[in-house]
């Protein structure tokens, strides 16, 4: 019999794509005890980032009632808050309050599994707390501490500030590490002219499915949003054997408004992904409305030119097209005006050995004609 679901009101945006994105970060989390939560209510607002409270005092006055007599145990709000609302939404709710990057942080955690992982979700973690360290100071019972310079907190506030940035210099040391052994293994890779290829999109758009498929892997896979953190790279074998070895990349899935601090804490395992020789961009051709999928390839091209990813080793992959039309499929490439896409299904397997095709004229057999030159 597992752990009882923790009730949690939920306040969120009321269209449609963030409603439900909110509602799917909520179900792929759980508390730091593994008990997963239970949404009572979701409140929507238009605004989520307003001075006091992050909602309307009016909404929040709502929360507050309906947190009372559902004996609701959290309150998770999907907007970034600072201190001073978190600190502001606690005192009148009476529950623990977790904004939608605390929420991805405990996703994070949950899902982590190799030492690689564990670090980066340490530097983001800290990234977090350091802009909150002098704020929560002031909202901390008994702690002595004063606004102001020279105030008597000052003093424990920058020991704290320096112990976090100890902290920051420990964990990229040890990524650094990390990242030069990925730098010899690429360089070994150059050299014997194995080619790789990087399965990229948002998450939960189908890569490790596809990465399982032309790898003959068994990786976990979820509707849960971030079930893959950590990269993997596995060969792919063509059928034709004299044509070589492809290299098979899977990492961590995009999202819409992820914060800079997290892109950078993971950007040394991406590095690996986007030094590719192609960048396989998946995105799901499924969902019902065609503004949602314009969303996440909006925000997985927003993530890639932050890191500044070369476009023309991108090609982009429609994915799951056993349950979109042909209408809906053309639809979207009309819509975001995507070049000569390549169309699949991992469950009827349309589209794959095209795929297969596309990726030894297009990696495979340039890298053979340069060794043989």
């Amino acid at each position: 019999m597992g752990q009882p679901k923790i009730k949690v009101v939920l306040a969120t945006y009321p269209d449609t794509f963030r409603h439900d994105e909110a509602r799917s970060l909520v179900g792929s989390a759980s508390s730091p005890t593994m008990s997963s939560y239970e949404i009572t209510k979701i409140f929507t607002q238009k605004y989520l980032n307003r001075s006091r409270y992050g909602v309307g005092s009016g909404k929040a006055e709502e929360i507050r009632q309906f947190v009372r007599i559902s004996e609701s145990e959290r309150l998770i709000v999907d907007e970034r808050l600072t201190s001073k609302q978190i600190h502001n939404l606690e005192k009148l709710t009476e529950v623990p309050v977790i904004d939608r990057e605390r929420l991805i942080l405990d996703i994070f955690n949950s899902r982590a599994t190799t030492t690689e992982a564990k670090l980066q979700i340490q530097l983001a973690e800290i990234r977090y707390e350091m802009p909150r360290v002098r704020e929560n100071a002031r909202f901390t019972p008994g702690s002595g501490e004063r606004a102001g310079k020279g105030g008597m907190g000052e003093y424990s506030v920058d020991i704290k500030f320096r112990d976090l940035k100890r902290r920051i210099s420990y964990i990229n040391e040890k990524l650094d590490n990390a990242k030069r052994k990925r730098d010899l293994y690429q360089q070994q890779r150059i050299k014997n002219g194995m080619p790789i290829v990087s399965l990229l999109g948002y998450t939960s758009s189908g890569k490790t499915t596809l990465f399982n498929l032309l790898t003959n892997e068994h990786k976990e896979t979820s509707d849960s949003l971030f079930t893959t953190l950590s990269t993997t790279t596995r060969s792919l074998r063509s059928s034709i054997r004299e044509n070589g070895t492809i290299l098979l990349t899977d990492t961590i899935g995009f999202i819409s408004r992820l914060p800079t601090y997290m892109i950078e804490a993971f950007k040394s395992t991406l590095e690996e992904s986007l030094a590719a020789d192609v960048l396989l961009l998946l995105l799901d051709c499924s969902e019902d409305k065609i503004e949602n999928i314009r969303i996440k390839h909006s925000s997985c091209w927003e993530i890639l030119n932050e890191l500044r990813v070369n476009p023309t080793r991108i090609l982009m992959v429609l994915t799951k097209s056993d349950d979109a039309s042909r209408e809906k499929i053309d639809a979207v490439v009309n819509d975001l005006n995507i070049p000569n896409p390549i169309v699949i299904s991992c469950k009827t397997g349309y589209g794959i050995d095209k795929l297969k095709r596309m990726l030894i004229t297009s990696v495979l057999k340039p890298s053979l004609a340069a060794s043989n030159s």
